[in-house]
């Protein structure tokens, strides 16, 4: 089945939780207890969400922790098939 490209989780802090409630980067680092330069590396998609982070995340808010993995994982899972006929792979089976 082919997935449409997901949004980086980053993309989806920015656009979704800090730009409608008004807040910085710098504010809603000190607010998730992480530096500025970790919170910009994710929003910048330099960085995935740590099963940490989503925590984090989702007590700031007020999200769930799985739906922010869920969100790093179809990212990364479409990244990796974009990579699919360039695998050195062969089918196994049965001797």
């Amino acid at each position: 089945m082919m997935m449409h490209n997901p949004p980086h989780p980053g993309e989806v802090i920015k656009e979704l939780c800090l730009e409608p409630l008004g807040i910085s980067v710098t504010e809603a680092a000190e607010g998730l207890g992480v530096s500025r330069k970790t919170l910009s590396s994710i929003i910048n998609g330099r960085a995935g969400v740590s099963p940490e982070m989503a925590v984090r995340l989702s007590i700031a808010f007020e999200t769930s922790a799985e739906s922010w993995l869920n969100q790093q994982s179809q990212y990364d899972l479409w990244q990796a098939e974009q990579n699919r006929a360039s695998l050195q792979v062969r089918k196994l089976s049965a001797a």
